[in-house]
């Protein structure tokens, strides 16, 4: 027992200790931002200016935040680069920060203020930007609303989240008709080329027949002026992907870090002024990114309404783009069309190609490395722990397996069921932590925490190299007489036979067993592949355990716009 003359003692212990801890931290973070602004300075989204540039740049970013002031400083720049090349031409830096600036104006006369919700629901195209910039500029907060969502869905995550003015492409007209937000609507994308393969629009009719106003007849009535400072910083609202359940508004506003955009550029050779083709739809948490990384370099953006990898390539070859961002489906179908293009275009100008949004597993790696040299770059993270491990050309030559080393500042922890710290080797629950932490859901509720460190929701291990490795979702284990299996471990494999296109495994209820594997297959166009020569295959290659109870083949796979598969449709599914 510790006497009372200790006592002044002990407590001055706790307090140097504490003060120590809290001095540690503030060391790392101040270290990690010169990290993060070095790198930013190298690539070029930081450099000297002019002293009236630096303070126009800092008053800007008073006006409307980090986020908003991004097509202003461009405008100053250079205003005349092209910022856009999209399906209806080519649009400047300046021309985009005009726009952005008359949206801010004609949102302010519908009575928007900084905090209110305008939700966006548009493809990737240069009104995309126009709608998301402008409603910055207002401080609005911005809901990013999957392209994918039915009626009932816009109208209950429009609501949910506080909408009070949706911005949408024509086609999604029908969609949006349940949902009247108090401040009204308006139309980012005024016409539907797809129309043009029906009957109505060879008649000469590209649109709905909506009376919405467009964003072009707004920015044609309303000032070009740069609006007025906002009362509040915008904030963004990135939606989960709903693979199974309902999509979740998570929460994030611009943080007092250069992390988001420093600690890709650390480990990511990205440039300014050069040029970024953008597949990965930018609703999203990778394209939303991606598409902010290269407004604050000051780059190109090539932005297509839809994903086709015949314009994919093309558009390299033509616009000599430096970095393309895509989801591990995309990449895959471009491969394929690589594979049966003659003659082969010409991607020399290629030096990035980074791949996030769903695993991208050892085979594709071990596949894109072979075709298009040592440019891919693999992210790990989520809509919610932002990212975690970026693994580079030399990590994936390692092993292609892997999702990287830890990026500079982050802090990833294989915790067991306990919250203890697991030894290298041993697989456990992946938490992850940031100097932009995720904020809880929108609706409430969040990912548990354990020592200010956030579950990503996966099981997976470090190696001896300190490269991370991802064995599947700390939900879909299951336990098949007795031993642990990772759907994942199935997927990779199974993908990887030359006569699939694509599988992936979830774990059913089983009767005698507790639960058991079964696998989805895409054959590859004339395979004569069935169940017994799939199972054989696993049988080969892992644990007898390990080998599915069942194999299912379908023409496709159900994906959403980000390429990550549906398994709650599968689970759904009546195999019998």
């Amino acid at each position: 027992m510790s006497k009372l003359s200790d006592l002044p003692v002990q407590a001055l212990a706790k307090v140097q200790q504490s003060v120590g801890k809290a001095a540690g931290k503030y060391w790392e973070r101040g270290s990690a931002e010169l990290h993060y602004a070095r790198k930013m300075f190298e690539a070029g989204a930081l450099k000297l200016e002019a002293p009236q540039d630096i303070a126009a740049l800092v008053a800007d970013i008073r006006r409307w935040g980090e986020f908003g002031m991004i097509p202003a400083l461009n405008a100053r720049r250079h205003p005349n680069r092209v910022a856009v090349i999209d399906d209806f031409g080519e649009m400047t830096f300046s021309e985009l920060d005009s726009a952005a600036n008359a949206v801010a104006n004609g949102l302010l006369a519908k009575g928007v203020q900084g905090g209110d919700g305008v939700a966006v629901l548009a493809r990737n195209h240069r009104w995309f930007l126009v709608s998301v910039y402008g409603a910055a500029k207002v401080g609005a907060r911005i809901i990013l609303l999957n392209s994918e969502f039915s009626g009932p869905q816009i109208k209950e995550v429009s609501e949910r989240e506080g909408g009070k003015v949706i911005i949408y492409d024509d086609e999604y007209t029908a969609a949006v008709s349940q949902s009247q937000p108090e401040l009204g609507k308006l139309r980012a994308l005024g016409v539907n080329p797809d129309r043009a393969e029906s009957s109505a629009a060879a008649e000469g009719d590209e649109t709905s027949g909506s009376t919405d106003e467009t964003l072009e007849e707004l920015i044609a009535r309303t000032g070009t002026q740069p609006p007025p400072k906002a009362s509040k910083h915008s904030s963004i609202i990135i939606l989960t992907s709903g693979t199974t359940g309902t999509p979740k508004g998570a929460n994030r506003s611009a943080p007092p870090s250069l992390a988001p955009i420093g600690g890709v550029l650390s480990s990511v050779p990205f440039k300014a002024k050069e040029v970024t083709s953008l597949p990965a739809p930018m609703f999203h948490a990778l394209g939303f990114l991606h598409a902010t990384i290269a407004m604050m370099l000051g780059s190109t953006l090539v932005l297509r309404r839809r994903f086709k990898p015949a314009t994919v390539l093309a558009d390299i070859e033509k616009n000599k783009v430096t970095a393309i961002v895509v989801v591990p489906v995309m990449l895959s179908r471009m491969l394929d069309e690589l594979e049966k293009t003659s003659p082969k275009p010409d991607l020399s100008s290629l030096r990035i190609v980074f791949v996030s949004g769903s695993q991208l597993g050892a085979e594709l790696a071990t596949r894109a490395l072979k075709d298009l040299g040592p440019v891919i770059y693999n992210l790990y993270g989520s809509t919610e722990v932002a990212y975690a491990t970026i693994a580079g050309p030399q990590d994936l030559s390692i092993n292609p397996a892997t999702v990287g080393p830890v990026v500079k500042g982050m802090k990833v922890k294989i915790l067991d069921d306990n919250g203890n710290e697991l030894p290298r080797g041993e697989v456990g629950r992946i938490f992850v932590g940031n100097f932009f932490p995720f904020e809880g859901y929108t609706g409430g509720g969040g990912k548990q925490i354990i020592d200010g460190l956030l579950s990503s929701g996966d099981v997976g291990y470090f190696d001896d190299n300190d490269l991370l490795y991802v064995s599947g979702r700390d939900d879909e284990m299951i336990v098949s007489g007795g031993e642990n299996v990772f759907p994942a471990e199935i997927e990779d494999l199974v993908s990887g036979h030359p006569e699939v296109v694509e599988a992936t495994a979830l774990g059913v209820e089983d009767k005698e067993w507790g639960a058991r594997l079964r696998c989805f297959v895409v054959k590859a166009e004339g395979s004569s592949i069935d169940e017994d020569t799939i199972k054989a295959y696993v049988k080969e290659n892992l644990a007898r355990y390990k080998v599915p109870r069942e194999v299912v083949f379908l023409d496709e796979l159900p994906r959403n716009p980000t390429g990550k598969i549906l398994k709650r449709e599968l689970r759904d599914m009546d195999v019998e």
